[in-house]
């Protein structure tokens, strides 16, 4: 049998042979300039978050789901009083309801109303709320204590009570604001346009401490080296406001315009108390208090339901596409 060269060749060329290769790399350790994988995490880790969620999750279901679901259901279906006492069958419509919401022209008048009065709503709140959050920063702790207090007072008032305080505070014959502006007689509620300002002077006073609040807890948290910085600068407050904290409070920002959104939209208890269910004619209806009208009023559940569908469909678009463009800019919540 032929030898193998390797073992009778001397030990000094084996010796050379060995040290002519280069050196591999050692088993298991990563080639230099490679990252090393990643270790593999088990799947009892990505599960336990789920578990810790799975209570509230099921909270949400039973809260949110459900009748959600009910009231897709509803928007489906011809149910009105005679439905509901038996009367008469319950039938399938289908979009039928969509249909005649988005073809009656007050439908669309009212969306149109409710879009233009909810933005109002939102822009007033956000500029008191982040202005008087700034000016928390400013003044000392015994007139800073003062406002907490005072803007609490307002969030904490239920919206019934707050609304028939402002009702009397603009009363054309008794209230207080009436003989300051020397307008006695003037009633606030019966133009279109005075009434709807009258209630969002209303909703923005017990709108705004949650903005003041959650912005002045975020002002606290940015370092004081900035703000000195941009003090040593000569930077006005607005300009120390718009160049330095507002890129700095976005993900605050977005909090609080996303839930300004939601409730300023769905407004209902101050449209009703204040203009007495949608003022003269309907000249002052959004759509919750229309969406009450037709499912309680005039017993049209299906419409109303549809209404509510809409308004749903419609707060969902508005959120999404605000995160959206804050993922886009790299912002995160």
């Amino acid at each position: 049998m032929p030898s193998d060269p390797a073992a009778t060749a001397p030990p000094e060329a084996r010796t050379a042979g060995t040290a002519a290769r280069p050196p591999g790399p050692a088993r298991g350790r990563p080639r230099p300039g490679r990252p090393a994988a990643p270790a593999r995490t088990g799947r009892r880790g990505g599960a336990t978050p789920w578990l810790y969620l799975a209570p509230a999750l099921a909270v949400l279901a039973a809260l949110l789901v459900y009748p959600v679901y009910q009231l897709g259901l509803i928007s489906l279906l011809e149910y009105t009083q005679a439905q509901v006492s038996g009367g008469q069958p319950t039938t399938f419509q289908g979009l039928g309801n969509y249909r005649t919401l988005f073809g009656d022209p007050r439908f669309r008048e009212v969306l149109l109303t409710t879009v233009l009065f909810a933005a109002a709503c939102v822009l007033a709140t956000l500029a008191v709320g982040c202005t008087l959050a700034v000016l928390l920063t400013r003044v000392r702790a015994l007139p800073r204590t003062a406002l907490m207090l005072a803007s609490l007072g307002a969030w904490a008032t239920p919206a019934v009570t707050g609304s028939t305080v402002w009702l009397f505070l603009f009363d054309p014959d008794l209230g207080p604001v009436n003989r300051v502006l020397s307008l006695d007689g003037f009633s606030w509620t019966y133009g279109r346009y005075s009434a709807f300002l009258l209630v969002l002077l209303e909703v923005v006073w017990c709108s705004y401490p949650f903005v003041m609040v959650t912005v002045y807890a975020g002002i606290r948290a940015i370092p004081e080296e900035v703000l000195e910085a941009a003090a040593l600068d000569g930077a006005s407050s607005w300009r120390t406001w718009r160049s330095v904290m507002a890129p700095m409070l976005r993900p605050v920002l977005a909090v609080v315009t996303v839930q300004s959104v939601i409730w300023d939209f769905k407004v209902f208890t101050q449209i009703y108390v204040m203009t007495g269910g949608g003022g003269i004619a309907g000249q002052n209806l959004v759509l919750n208090v229309y969406a009450y009208q037709k499912a309680f009023a005039s017993s049209q559940y299906g419409l109303g339901s549809a209404i509510g569908v809409v308004m749903l469909l419609i707060l969902l678009a508005v959120t999404l596409l605000y995160l959206r463009l804050l993922r886009r800019r790299g912002e995160g919540i």
